[in-house]
């Protein structure tokens, strides 16, 4: 990757926080969130009491990356500004940007199409990131980048990019088209020889502990079903001898850690604890603001609830992650947002962990007795929305949410 130009690239900022934070909290605080921090994260009202987890909601990342969109705007008022894909994954957040004039360029199966992007243009890199093509591609355009990546992403870019130095390949426990993990894997080609191959799960992860150990899948039929999931010219025979475990941030944390361990363990059954010392690597790269919205949505847990509310965008992984944890304990709604929730009907609309499709449940909340609600959002929800959401709660039960004081 060439050196970025000081006078077109920008990571921190352009000095406006001021000039934008009034415009920040009016579109984003939400009063009962503040009122349940207030009050230990319990806002309670007839027969109904809502908990809400200790953690949640927007992340420093996401802040960070919101507010420099915001202040590229304000910086650039005359400018014609891109955004490669979706700054975060909220569609409110996203529908704000587009209000501000903001044009978002879609993803294609080779990159963005950056073919109208001209030099005296703006675009600004998602927290999530951009490839090294994207980014090699913008830089020779000569037009103004800036960059809101995460340092957590950063973080295990590095780690990748020293895998590849050394000779490993990138084992990343992700979704292979998600934004992050596309760019993530590309991070193998500063190096000559760098691979890479993205599992989703533990099932996949079993795939490949097993060829380590010279069973399950043929070499034919390995390369067939991880085609679109594997570096080019990936060869299982190769490229599976020297592993370093790797991951998209906001995946489950506990799998993440599973996998890396079932990857190791394979390594010593099939050539020994030296080989493995020697030819693999792991580290845990959960970011630290899912790590602590998964622990205290566990925490949460812990306590006798009726019913779990996750609030964020159906393409949001971390959101996913939470809608996964919850769904294991107790019956769990991952919403979109407060207008998925029918007050007048009773009914809600919502995914249900480990599909894509929106359905609706009526009779999702008791109309009569005590009733305990957890909620939690994921690191891109804004406040507004989650206190939107209780709000609706409260009046599901013929409760003025006005009231709560």
């Amino acid at each position: 990757m060439t050196t970025p130009d000081q006078a077109t690239y920008f990571r921190k900022g352009f000095g406006l926080r001021t000039e934008v934070q009034e415009t920040l909290s009016s579109d984003y605080t939400g009063h009962l969130v503040d009122l349940l921090r207030a009050r230990e994260f319990t806002l309670s009202a007839g027969d109904v009491t809502v908990r809400l987890a200790k953690e949640f909601g927007f992340c420093y990342g996401v802040e960070r990356a919101v507010e420099y969109a915001y202040q590229t705007r304000a910086k650039f008022p005359e400018r014609r500004i891109y955004l490669a894909g979706e700054i975060i994954h909220n569609p409110h957040v996203n529908a704000k940007l587009r209000e501000m004039g903001i044009v978002f360029l879609q993803p294609g199966e080779t990159g963005f199409d950056y073919s109208g992007v001209k030099p005296e243009d703006v675009v600004i890199l998602p927290a999530f990131g951009v490839t090294i093509s994207d980014f090699e591609t913008l830089r020779g355009i000569g037009c103004v980048m800036v960059d809101t990546t995460c340092g957590s992403v950063l973080n295990v870019w590095k780690r990748v990019e020293s895998y590849a130095r050394d000779g490993y390949t990138s084992l990343i426990h992700g979704k292979y088209y998600h934004e992050e993990t596309r760019a993530t894997a590309s991070q193998v080609a500063k190096y000559e020889g760098g691979s890479y191959l993205v599992v989703r799960n533990m099932e996949q992860a079993h795939d490949v502990c097993d060829y380590i150990e010279g069973k399950g899948l043929s070499r034919e039929a390995f390369l067939e079903k991880y085609e679109v999931q594997a570096s080019p010219n990936f060869d299982p025979d190769v490229h599976l001898a020297r592993i370093g475990v790797a991951n998209q941030t906001t995946m489950l944390a506990r799998e993440s850690l599973a996998i890396g361990d079932a990857a190791g363990h394979a390594m010593a059954r099939a050539k020994g604890d030296a080989y493995r010392a020697e030819n693999f690597r792991t580290f845990d790269t959960i970011c630290s603001a899912t790590q602590d919205r998964q622990d205290a949505v566990n925490e949460l847990l812990r306590e006798p609830l009726d019913v779990m509310l996750v609030i964020g965008g159906y393409n949001s992984s971390n959101t996913i992650s939470l809608a996964a944890l919850c769904d294991e304990r107790v019956p769990t709604f991952h919403v979109a947002d407060a207008n998925c929730i029918d007050v007048e009907a009773g009914s809600v609309r919502h995914v249900r962990p480990g599909s894509s499709d929106e359905i609706e449940t009526a009779g999702w909340l008791r109309t009569d007795g005590a009733l305990r609600v957890g909620i939690t959002a994921g690191a891109s929800t804004p406040n507004n929305k989650i206190g939107e959401a209780v709000a609706r709660i409260f009046a599901t039960r013929g409760i003025d949410p006005a009231g709560i004081v």
